[in-house]
């Protein structure tokens, strides 16, 4: 399953440095095919509340075994794809498959371990995560340069296909027990055309501008949906897509709000750092990509490293230090200027990369493990939901403030300042309500029995 994690988290970033050539085999230009990767993420970020609510309702093993198969088959289409009109489609498919697949595997990673086990889940599969976006650009690199671009899609196939035989042989959890498997279509509807109106809106903000009528419209029609989502989600009672005491508990809507607050820090990193690399230090694409793995490969070991400690100290100290790296981390960001060299990011990516492997996993599990076992699938979809939510409404802010400035290097100064307050009030709400109360546990010797 963490195999399954890696291709979709590849997915996310692999594609950016094959762009330049898909945009020369096309003849087309970037704006177009920066839909290959729009329309991936956005369909995914739509449908993974949704695709929660059918895991948990018929089966996570059926909805992840249903999603691959998307997921794979698309991805083969994809690489074979003759115009950037089928890429996109294509794309668009895959990102359904793995919105199926992602609540599923998380879903079945908790149920799989003991409950005392379950920061060790969230460590694993967070961990794949960050494992899959460290690898996305040198992978995607690797292949352009050596085979083509459309190996980027053929390799999801056979990693697709081993980790759908190794679930099916080794993972054996019974369907859920329950006859009344109405669904909330109205809640379904009104909340994914809100956010398909809300993240097209922030993903064209930086070209039309927040003046522009059609982000205005966009954001309005959002506004109401979303507003209106509130209302029917009350009225469909227990057949509700997010049910009523889901968003009443106070430790699971905790740390919804606070992966909203530091997701800017995280995308605008993703983004601005390698920018930096390639304009200002003149790195290609590809070592660009290879000088993020201070950042994402400390992300991914540190992750597997907070599943232990989780399980030993508790959620609160580890998600607070998490939270602390990253409201500090962009604050060395701001001390880059036009002189500086690569070195003057490491410290601040490593301390990210800290933050991140820290913070996701660990406020991941404690909103989970908040609400009933059945709701699993759900909570990991409204979770995931929060942090694109998150990061592309930072990513929108963080952009208007990068392009008022006068030259590259105060824009960056003055986007990641913005990113590093929005990551504090985050770092406050964690400080308050995620993961209980600030005091360390008695550490456990391992092999110790907790109880």
């Amino acid at each position: 399953m963490g195999l399954a994690v890696i291709v979709i988290a590849n997915d996310f970033s692999a594609i950016n440095v094959a762009l330049p050539v898909m945009e020369k085999d096309f003849h087309t230009n970037i704006n177009t095919l920066q839909w290959v990767i729009n329309a991936y993420a956005l369909t995914f970020g739509v449908l993974i509340v949704t695709a929660g609510r059918l895991a948990d309702l018929f089966g996570r093993r059926e909805a992840f075994f249903v999603g691959s198969a998307i997921f794979a088959t698309m991805s083969a289409l994809g690489g074979a794809a003759q115009t950037e009109t089928w890429l996109i489609a294509s794309r668009v498919v895959m990102g359904v498959g793995g919105a199926l697949m992602w609540p599923a595997i998380l879903g079945m990673t908790y149920a799989a371990l003991p409950e005392d086990k379950a920061g060790l889940a969230g460590g694993l599969i967070l961990g794949a995560a960050g494992l899959g976006n460290a690898m996305g650009p040198l992978l995607g690199g690797t292949l352009t340069d050596l085979l083509s671009w459309r190996w980027i899609f053929f390799f999801n196939v056979p990693v697709t296909a081993f980790a759908v035989i190794v679930t099916y042989l080794t993972v054996h959890q019974p369907k859920p027990d329950t006859e009344d498997t109405r669904m909330d279509y109205k809640g379904i509807t009104t909340l994914s055309i809100g956010l398909v109106a809300l993240l097209v809106a922030l993903d064209q903000v930086d070209d039309w501008g927040w003046g522009d009528t059609r982000i205005r419209v966009l954001l309005a029609i959002a506004t109401v949906l979303v507003v209106g989502f509130a209302f029917i989600e009350r009225r469909a009672g227990k057949h509700a897509l997010v049910p009523r005491d889901m968003m009443r508990n106070q430790s699971f809507t905790a740390s919804c709000f606070a992966i909203l607050l530091m997701s800017a820090t995280f995308f605008a990193s993703l983004l601005y750092l390698p920018q930096f690399m390639q304009h200002q230090l003149g790195y290609s694409p590809l070592k660009s990509g290879a000088g993020m793995l201070p950042m994402l490969a400390v992300f991914a070991t540190v992750s597997f490293i907070a599943g232990p400690l989780y399980n030993r100290i508790g959620p609160k100290p580890i998600v607070t230090a998490g939270a602390a790296c990253i409201a500090a981390g962009p604050l060395l960001f701001t001390q880059i200027d036009s002189g500086s060299g690569y070195s003057a990011l490491v410290p601040g990516m490593v301390l990210l990369g800290i933050g991140i492997g820290l913070f996701y996993s660990t406020a991941t599990t404690a909103g989970v493990t908040s609400v009933d076992a059945s709701r699993t699938s759900l909570a990991g979809g409204i979770i995931y939901m929060f942090q694109i939510a998150g990061g592309s409404i930072g990513l929108g802010l963080t952009t208007t403030v990068f392009s008022s400035a006068d030259n590259f290097i105060d824009g960056l100064q003055n986007a990641f300042l913005l990113d590093g307050l929005l990551a504090l009030g985050g770092f406050v709400v964690t400080v308050l309500l995620v993961g209980g109360r600030l005091r360390l546990r008695r550490a456990v010797p391992v092999g110790a029995d907790s109880s």
